[in-house]
C-alpha cells in the first residue's frame, strides 16, 4: 500500500503467487499450488527456436508475449526489491524472472474474468482477475456451449453447461470460441477438430500475388487498409473467408472497374473475370501455405529427433500445424469447385 506508483491489479496477484510458492509447506495455499502445473507451455516459455516454427502471425504474438513479461519485470525490479524486510533470503533470488514467468503464465491461463471495485492501492488498470481453485481444473472443449459468471445473489461463482453431460463422464467447459492460435497463445494448447480454427494469411502473402507494376495497387492497398481489410484474412473448414475473397476482389480489379471498390466491400459482384481472378490467386495462396506448412512439418520431425529436451514444445507446434495443414487441404478441395463453377 506504500509503494507509489501503485502497482497494477495484475502484478500484485503474480507477486502473491511467487512469494506463497517460496514460503513452501507454511502457505495456506499450499494444497492449491501444488496442483499448478510447474512449467507452462505458452509462446511466452518456449525456445526460439520453437517460436520461429510457429505461423508468422502466431510467431509475431508470440515474440510481443515475451517483451510484455520482460518489460513487466524490468519495471517491477524496485518494487520487488522493496519487499526485502519480509523474507530473510535475498528477494533477488524469489523474484527472478523465471518466477515472475511462472506466476504471469498462472494468471493468464487460469484466471476467471471478475469484476473487483477500485482499490487506492493499486493503479487504474482494470481489476478483473480471480483465480478459482478446482474451477480451474475444469478443461476446454470447442464443442460445449456454457454460461458463466459471478452470481451477486448467491455470492458464488457459477458456470452452466448446456451441453449434456453422462454420468461419470468429464465435465467439459469453453473457454470461448478460440481457434487454435488464440488457444495457444492464450492457454498453451491446442485442439483438435477444432470447428473455430481458421489459418491465417498475412498481408505480406497477400500482396505477393499482386503485380508491383499495377499503377493503381498503391490505393487498393490504401482501400484495404482504410477498411480494416488487411487483417483477420483466412482459410477455414468452409474454404476462404468471406474477407480474404473481398481483399482478393478489390486487389484484382482491372483499371476500367476501380471505382467499382466499393461496391465489392458491400459483398457485389463487379465480373466474372474479377470473381475468377480472386479465387485463382486464393487458390495460389492456399497451395503456398501447404507447401509452406509440408516444409515446417519436415523441420519439426528433424528436430524432434535432435533436440530431445525441446520435444514437448515441438510436439504442441506439430499438432498446430497438422490443423493447419487439414484446414488447407479441405479449403484446396473447396477452392478447386469452386473454380470448376465458374469456368
Amino acid at each position: 500500500m506504500r509503494w507509489k506508483p501503485p502497482v497494477s491489479p495484475l502484478l500484485a496477484l503474480c507477486t502473491f503467487l511467487i512469494a506463497e510458492k517460496h514460503t513452501g509447506q507454511k502457505s495456506p495455499w499450499k494444497p492449491y499450488l501444488d496442483v499448478l502445473p510447474k512449467a507452462y507451455t505458452c509462446p511466452a516459455c518456449l525456445e526460439p527456436d520453437v517460436i520461429n516454427l510457429l505461423p508468422k502471425p502466431l510467431k509475431k504474438k508470440a515474440q510481443e508475449q515475451k517483451m510484455l513479461i520482460q518489460e513487466l519485470f524490468q519495471s517491477s525490479r524496485a518494487f520487488f526489491s522493496s519487499l526485502q524486510p519480509l523474507f530473510a533470503e535475498d528477494t533477488g533470488n524469489i523474484f527472478n524472472f523465471s518466477a515472475l514467468q511462472w506466476a504471469w503464465c498462472t494468471v493468464n491461463t487460469r484466471t476467471i474474468y471478475m469484476k473487483h471495485p477500485h482499490r487506492e492501492c493499486f493503479s487504474l488498470e482494470p481489476d478483473v482477475y480471480a483465480l478459482a481453485p478446482y474451477l480451474d481444473l475444469l478443461n476446454h472443449s470447442p464443442n460445449v456451449q456454457v454460461k458463466a459468471g459471478f452470481n451477486e445473489q448467491t455470492r458464488s461463482y457459477e458456470i452452466w453447461t448446456e451441453s449434456q453431460c453422462k454420468k461419470y463422464q468429464e465435465v467439459l467447459i469453453s473457454y470461448g470460441p478460440h481457434d487454435n492460435q488464440r488457444l495457444l497463445l492464450e492457454y498453451g494448447f491446442v485442439a483438435m477438430d477444432n470447428p473455430h480454427s481458421s489459418v491465417y494469411v498475412s498481408a505480406d502473402t497477400l500482396l505477393k500475388y499482386f503485380s508491383p507494376l499495377d499503377k493503381q495497387r498503391e490505393a487498393k492497398v490504401s482501400i484495404l487498409k482504410d477498411h480494416d481489410f488487411l487483417e483477420n484474412l483466412t482459410f477455414g473448414w468452409e474454404g476462404p473467408s468471406w474477407r480474404l475473397l473481398t481483399a482478393l476482389k478489390v486487389l484484382s480489379l482491372a483499371a476500367d472497374e476501380f471505382a467499382c471498390w466499393k461496391r465489392i466491400l458491400l459483398g457485389d459482384v463487379t465480373s466474372a473475370r474479377n470473381e475468377q481472378q480472386a479465387l485463382g490467386t486464393a487458390t495460389k495462396i492456399c497451395q503456398f501455405l501447404i507447401e509452406e506448412t509440408q516444409h515446417v512439418l519436415l523441420q519439426i520431425s528433424q528436430l524432434k529427433r535432435d533436440k530431445e529436451n525441446l520435444k514437448t514444445h515441438l510436439a504442441l507446434v506439430e499438432m498446430l500445424r497438422l490443423e493447419d495443414l487439414k484446414i488447407l487441404q479441405k479449403s484446396a478441395e473447396i477452392l478447386c469447385n469452386l473454380n470448376l463453377g465458374t469456368a
